[in-house]
């Protein structure tokens, strides 16, 4: 990498270099009030008066939306005990432990014992579906925001109808978290930096790059993940009900940005661009898990630098993009200004995800009722 691209670096991701373990455990998540935080949204409210269907693509997700609506409360069976520990147990045993243990010979993982090994995977669970939880209130105040400024009466229909479904997949990871595994993690530190981006960006557009591409399109990839290999049988329908959502949450940004982004100049490109490379690196860094280290009582400094280099949590990691790059090839984020993106997506190891479906293709595959294909 160029000196002036380790410069452009700092200024977009505040560091030079993408691995600077010390720069990514800098950050702070302490928050003055734990309960509450406070972003300002600078964006300008617009009403439309032209009350005519110019969108028919939009039209037909919002019908989709109106029929796909489902209810946190009674279309599960919340009496079902979860043996968190025998599901684990059951997790671990197909998929492993999400890292390759001989390469922690040095470190204080080495002296874990199957005990250890159960509590880091109840840990890890439970922060996974915590960030989800987050993550969805994020996206319940985006798409609160895109219904208030985007510009067209479609957008503006189909947004508010994902506005319940946001305010559902709240309802649903947090009763889950409380219910059945005792309480939630923290928001994650890159998340949160990720979502005050996002609100506090005044350009309609960014809200949808940011949250309906970037998030929830890492989010799909990840729900599509966990559904698969999980062995829980109320998490599995959780995932496969909210994944039915975040599928027409994904077409909706994708479908819509096509449109704004082939008339945008390339300067303006590049910004979308460069926002786009900035979302990717935080959301990268949020699942170094530092949070479950420290519980787990190691100190994440100890432990990263062997992390960031483990094939298996590299693989794991590199999947979560099987959404986004596709994605961002659609909408022409990939090749414009000298394919700068593409660039940045190659120094994070993820650009074999181009030819795979995007989501604006593929919505309709994850409607409630259809087998999920997988990979």
């Amino acid at each position: 990498m160029s000196v002036t691209d380790n410069t452009k670096n700092e200024k977009l991701i505040g560091r030079q270099e993408l691995d600077d373990i010390e720069a990514i455990l800098a950050m702070s998540n302490h928050d003055e009030d734990g309960s509450l935080h406070y972003v300002t949204d600078n964006a300008p409210t617009i009403f439309t008066w032209d009350y005519e269907t110019r969108r028919p693509q939009l039209r037909k997700l919002y019908e989709k939306a109106k029929t796909g609506q489902w209810n946190a409360e009674t279309d599960f069976d919340w009496k079902q005990s979860v043996d968190i520990e025998g599901t684990i147990t059951a997790d671990q045993a197909i998929t492993g432990a999400g890292l390759d243990p001989s390469r922690y010979a040095d470190t204080p993982i080495a002296k874990w014992g199957d005990k250890e090994w159960l509590n880091f995977g109840i840990e890890g669970r439970n922060w996974t579906l915590s960030q989800f939880l987050h993550g969805e209130q994020g996206a319940l105040i985006c798409t609160a925001k895109i219904t208030q400024t985007v510009p067209w009466h479609d957008a503006k229909l189909y947004s508010a109808t994902q506005v319940m479904d946001e305010a559902r997949h709240v309802e649903v990871f947090a009763k889950y978290l409380n219910e059945k595994l005792g309480g939630e993690y923290p928001i994650n530190i890159h998340l949160r930096m990720l979502l005050d981006d996002i609100i506090n960006d005044g350009r309609w557009d960014m809200t949808y790059l940011g949250m309906q591409i970037m998030v929830e399109g890492l989010a799909l990839a990840a729900f599509g993940f966990m559904h698969q290999l999980t062995t829980e049988p109320l998490l599995k329908q959780i995932l496969r009900m909210v994944m039915s959502d975040e599928a027409r949450h994904v077409a909706f940004g994708v479908i819509s940005l096509q449109e704004v982004y082939a008339q945008m100049s390339d300067s303006e490109i590049k910004e979308r661009q460069e926002f786009a490379y900035e979302a990717s690196v935080r959301m990268r860094d949020r699942f170094l898990q530092q949070e479950v280290w420290e519980r787990m009582g190691l100190k994440p400094r100890e432990i990263l630098p062997f992390l960031m280099g483990d094939p298996t949590r590299i693989m794991f990691q590199q999947m979560l993009f099987a959404k986004i790059v596709p994605n961002c090839k659609k909408l022409g984020l990939l090749d414009r200004n000298d394919k700068w993106l593409r660039h940045r997506f190659e120094e994070m190891g993820v650009i074999q995800f181009e030819t795979w479906e995007n989501t604006a293709d593929d919505y309709l595959a994850f409607e409630i009722g259809k087998e999920i294909k997988t990979a």
